[in-house]
């Protein structure tokens, strides 16, 4: 696989709350800054969003918003307008005037991936990912919001697996969005993915973990110096090239002990470790614990979310 594949297969990402939003004339709600992943697609109508030190954003049909840690926020149908705090929840909201056809509908939730990896979704993600209608509606994207859309207005069996499934692959397809000004993009993987030379050696990595990587040797596969590219890979990606190899070996090695049913050996050997000892003592370096005591503490817990 590709390391973006890679990466989120090991986040098993699932859309833990996916609900329905309505409202009415003239509305404002507010939430606390929570850890879960929020997202919001607006199927009709429009809205406000201002999070917490931030300008108002306007949200119209067909906007796709992704946030990887939601901070403090409020939505509404004007800007400065301040409405009661809730807290989020797994049931289908009315705002507004309770009685009347709605001229705001959206679709909102959070997703939750796995306990063990989830500080790869903060490497992962930006702060925010907003795909505007007029700029996603042509493409896949749009394809993609258009059919999930239909579904939530659909009242065909097995409507909520549909829209948890299509959910997840929206994730997926936001994450690769390739429309845009990446100019401004912040380090990380998919900064790094974007950047042709980088690419090369970041699947090179991912396509063989146990190799015996180099700066030099993963210069030579982007086509570049050892200075050049290590200087390029920093500022791009956020870590050096053998910080970055090392923090991928140890995220297979936790998704591997939380799974359980392999040695220390094995796991070892998968991800490039002469020997479990070898394997252990880095382990304990980078997370702070033997594997063996992490695999304890993680076993039997939800993954966050």
């Amino acid at each position: 696989m590709d390391p973006l594949s890679e990466i989120i297969a090991l986040l098993r990402p699932n859309a833990a709350i996916s609900k329905p939003i309505t409202a009415r004339g003239c509305w404002s709600i507010r939430y606390r800054a929570h850890e879960a992943p929020g997202f919001t697609l607006i199927l009709a109508g429009q809205a406000w969003v201002t999070f917490e030190g931030s300008a108002p954003l306007r949200l119209a049909q067909g906007d796709f918003l992704l946030m990887p840690a939601t901070p403090a926020f409020s939505l509404g149908s004007e800007p400065g307008l301040v409405g009661p705090l809730l807290e989020p929840g797994s049931d289908a909201v009315r705002h507004g005037e309770p009685q009347g056809e709605p001229d705001f509908l959206a679709l909102g939730g959070s997703f939750s991936f796995e306990r063990a990896n989830a500080p790869l979704r903060l490497a992962l993600l930006p702060g925010q990912i907003f795909i505007p209608a007029a700029q996603g509606v042509t493409g896949r994207l749009g394809r993609m919001i258009d059919l999930l859309a239909e579904e939530c207005r659909s009242s065909h069996p097995g409507k909520d697996l549909i829209v948890r499934r299509m959910l997840e692959v929206l994730l997926v397809e936001a994450l690769r969005w390739a429309g845009g000004d990446h100019s401004t993009d912040p380090a990380g993987l998919l900064a790094g993915l974007r950047d042709p030379s980088l690419a090369r050696a970041l699947t090179a990595m991912h396509a063989d973990i146990r190799a015996d990587w180099t700066v030099a040797r993963l210069a030579g596969i982007a086509g570049m110096s050892r200075s050049a590219f290590s200087a390029k890979f920093g500022s791009v990606v956020g870590c050096a090239p053998i910080e970055y190899l090392i923090d991928w070996r140890m995220a297979v090695a936790r998704d591997a002990l939380v799974r359980g049913g392999q040695s220390l050996d094995r796991i070892a050997e998968d991800i490039g470790y002469g020997s479990a000892s070898a394997f252990s003592t880095a382990f304990r370096k980078r997370i702070g614990c033997p594997p063996g005591s992490f695999a304890r503490a993680c076993s039997g817990e939800p993954p966050i979310s």
